[in-house]
């Protein structure tokens, strides 16, 4: 193996100097070796770039031994990997020409989307897909809306509070509400949310033995108890496995689905713009049948 030599004691140098050499350039030569590994360099120049702003002497006299440290580290697996996989240096090669080109392509796409790309999407837009796609957005599992209310079993006035529930009109929604405030009944409103049927009867005294499908039939109040309370529930709304789920609660997939086709369509337009100007200003030279297509 090549000799090693690293020279440290410049590290000390590069500090003092470091806050003023982007005034004064000239007090120390940028060209300076601070370290070899076999034939490798690394100059102050290069040392100086990677040094972080604003730290104080002592931690960049720390950061710089740390920085020498993983450089020389670096170059000598650098030189170990090439002799041990010389025979593989022209695929490696490859790749990563390979990766810089992806990486560049990659670049600029999203140079045109950010400059071009619309994200705000209509309700109509969101719909629309929407209703073409409705197969690509059934449900494996029933999903429900509704409300609970779970008050003491001696509760007197317990006809008054399901009639209230029952009723679709604003004051007596309201006093619905005033009347389990007051009392400090447990209310677990779903009725904006659509929301796993498993889920809805986990606030329910039910058994994970028993099938509660028959439940799912009535949109009225229904009832239930245990030792200490009862429990007035409704569903609203029902969507079943194996139907199409409820637009509510595929919007924020349709709007990813239609930023990534916003996207794509950007990408191919440039893509079309820069086949017909390189055509027209006569830089492309293509087979016959590839020209035909």
């Amino acid at each position: 193996m090549k000799r090693l030599t690293v020279r440290t004691a410049l590290c000390a140098l590069l500090v003092v100097f470091v806050a003023g050499c982007q005034e004064t350039p000239g007090v120390f030569n940028r060209d300076a070796v601070l370290a070899r590994a076999g034939e490798h360099e690394l100059r102050m120049r290069e040392a100086v770039a990677n040094l972080p702003q604003g730290v104080s002497d002592d931690d960049s006299v720390a950061f710089m031994k740390l920085f020498i440290d993983r450089w020389v580290k670096q170059q000598l697996k650098l030189d170990e990997a090439e002799v041990l996989f010389s025979d593989s240096v022209g695929g490696i090669e490859k790749q990563v020409e390979a990766y810089r080109q992806a990486l560049l392509i990659r670049k600029l796409e999203q140079h045109y989307v950010d400059r071009n790309l619309d994200t705000a999407f209509t309700p109509e837009e969101i719909a629309a897909y929407y209703n073409a796609h409705k197969g690509d957005f059934r449900l494996d599992r029933t999903l429900v809306r509704g409300r609970i209310v779970r008050f003491p079993t001696g509760y007197r006035q317990a006809q008054k509070l399901r009639s209230l529930m029952s009723s679709s009109g604003p004051a007596q929604q309201q006093d619905f509400r005033d009347i389990c405030a007051k009392n400090e009944f447990e209310v677990t409103d779903f009725k904006g949310d659509w929301v796993d049927y498993q889920e809805f009867l986990s606030h329910l005294p039910t058994l994970r033995t028993q099938n509660y499908d028959a439940l799912l039939s009535s949109n009225g109040v229904q009832e239930m108890r245990d030792n200490r309370s009862r429990y007035y529930f409704q569903l609203e709304g029902v969507c079943r496995a194996g139907e199409t789920s409820p637009l509510e609660r595929v919007r924020a997939t349709i709007r990813r689905i239609l930023f990534t086709q916003r996207q794509g369509e950007i990408i191919r337009r440039h893509e079309e713009e820069l086949y017909k100007r390189a055509s027209e200003e006569g830089e492309l030279h293509l087979p016959e049948a590839a020209a035909d297509e």
